[in-house]
């Protein structure tokens, strides 16, 4: 069977296994339509991370600006070989900090020394695939979590570090304060195997882009 529709095919049963499991969730997936995250056909391991980093800790138009700055310098051509070529201040000119030029230079040469190949990463845990992305300067679980969902199409990948996520499903589920990470954990246990549907309906309340 055809991958992608293997997975509208997972998709369409995680929406409606959610939407029988809690009604809230139903009305969630009714006002925001479905879950519209899929595995990228080809993901490209360097160009995600590398976005990834830039996005960190920045508001989504700023770093918006910034990435396309960044891909600018590349006329298209993106490739840890053509990043490593660039000097340090050529990299800084789109509007990277220090840390995160650092981040995307060390990042170039793990994947240079093909220690992020794709075809090794994804046949690995979320945890395993984690700890090998965090090994890359600036790359933390967020990221790791982030490329997960977003590039490789995981459907049970719980960011509860994301401030977005804890606020989302602190309004869907009337909670009195937003939910911090390590009490936000817990809750997301009867939404297995599907948090990673749970995590975007939560970002669609807070009209977040990823």
């Amino acid at each position: 069977m055809n991958p992608s529709k293997t997975q509208d095919n997972e998709v369409a049963l995680a929406l409606e296994t959610l939407s029988k499991r809690d009604p809230r969730l139903g009305n969630l997936i009714k006002k925001y339509g479905p879950y519209t995250p899929r595995r990228s056909a080809n993901p490209d391991v360097f160009g995600a991370l590398a976005r990834s980093i830039i996005f960190q800790q920045l508001a989504g138009k700023a770093a918006s600006s910034i990435h396309q700055r960044f891909l600018d310098l590349f006329q298209g051509h993106l490739s840890p070989e053509n990043l490593l070529a660039l000097d340090r201040e050529r990299i800084r000119s789109a509007g990277l900090s220090n840390a995160k030029c650092n981040a995307v230079i060390d990042l170039a040469e793990h994947s240079q020394q093909g220690l992020l190949e794709l075809s090794a990463l994804d046949v690995l845990s979320d945890q395993a695939l984690t700890d090998v992305l965090c090994r890359v300067r600036g790359i933390g679980p967020w990221t790791a979590q982030m490329f997960m969902i977003f590039e490789l199409g995981r459907l049970d990948v719980w960011p509860t570090g994301d401030l977005a996520v804890r606020k989302g499903f602190g309004i869907a589920f009337g909670l009195p304060v937003t939910p911090k990470a390590k009490d936000l954990e817990p809750m997301g246990d009867r939404y297995r195997p599907y948090r990673s549907l749970v995590a975007w309906y939560c970002w669609r309340i807070l009209d977040t882009t990823l």
